[in-house]
């Protein structure tokens, strides 16, 4: 039985080669929006369907709302261990999704322009690729979730030797946890942080330091 992905990322490096090399394994694709055009566009014989031809509800409110109904987010979140989640989605006529590849609106940007306004960057909030990551994040034990371009290479190396195993899928999940907890920091600092119980501070690794480390120790790095 074929499995299925999500693929819906702003970001479009590395996409084609990866659907390419996903579609040629076997995978099902769901896609949505810039994602589905480009695929759809750049890669021949794809086996893809359009989110909302999935869904059955035409994207909405200028595309804010795009991906988030429950054929998708049940597809994501059910408990594939538990019967009774696997047979609410049959009943449901849901198929699972087993791989959601996402990254958002790139808001941490789009900020830093001198003439930005506040329209401008509330636009740039993502709701929909960011509820997908968190559901598919929060299920890892049963959905693979990327978020960067650069862990590509890594995930198909996973599925060519068939190493994607728990704990590969608890190590995307945490880097997609640490992804939405950065990008909800710069949203939170541009509104102005007012409770006054919390600090909220984001750090980007720079690079490695060259020296100061013993053997078993990992590198010193660089944060700003």
């Amino acid at each position: 039985m074929s499995k299925t992905v999500l693929i819906s990322v702003f970001d479009k490096r590395g996409v084609v080669e990866l659907a390419n090399f996903l579609d040629s394994a076997g995978w099902r694709i769901l896609s949505s929006g810039g994602t589905f055009k480009k695929l759809t566009n750049e890669c021949l014989n794809l086996n893809i369907q359009e989110i909302s031809d999935y869904t059955g509800v035409e994207e909405m409110l200028g595309g804010r709302v795009k991906t988030l109904h429950p054929f998708i987010h049940g597809g994501i979140l059910a408990d594939r261990s538990k019967e009774t989640h696997m047979d609410e989605l049959k009943k449901l006529g849901i198929g699972s999704i087993d791989m959601v590849i996402v990254n958002l609106y790139p808001f941490e940007k789009v900020i830093q322009k001198d003439d930005v306004t506040m329209e401008e960057a509330v636009e740039n909030i993502d709701i929909g690729g960011h509820t997908l990551i968190r559901a598919a994040a929060k299920n890892f034990k049963d959905v693979t979730v990327v978020v960067n371009p650069s862990d590509y290479k890594s995930l198909v190396n996973s599925l060519v030797y068939d190493s994607l195993n728990l704990d590969m899928r608890r190590k995307f999940a945490s880097k997609a946890f640490s992804h939405i907890m950065r990008y909800d920091y710069f949203i939170a600092n541009y509104f102005g942080s007012e409770d006054e119980n919390f600090l909220i501070k984001g750090w980007k690794k720079e690079y490695n330091l060259k020296y100061g480390c013993n053997p078993q120790q990992n590198c010193a790095a660089i944060y700003r």
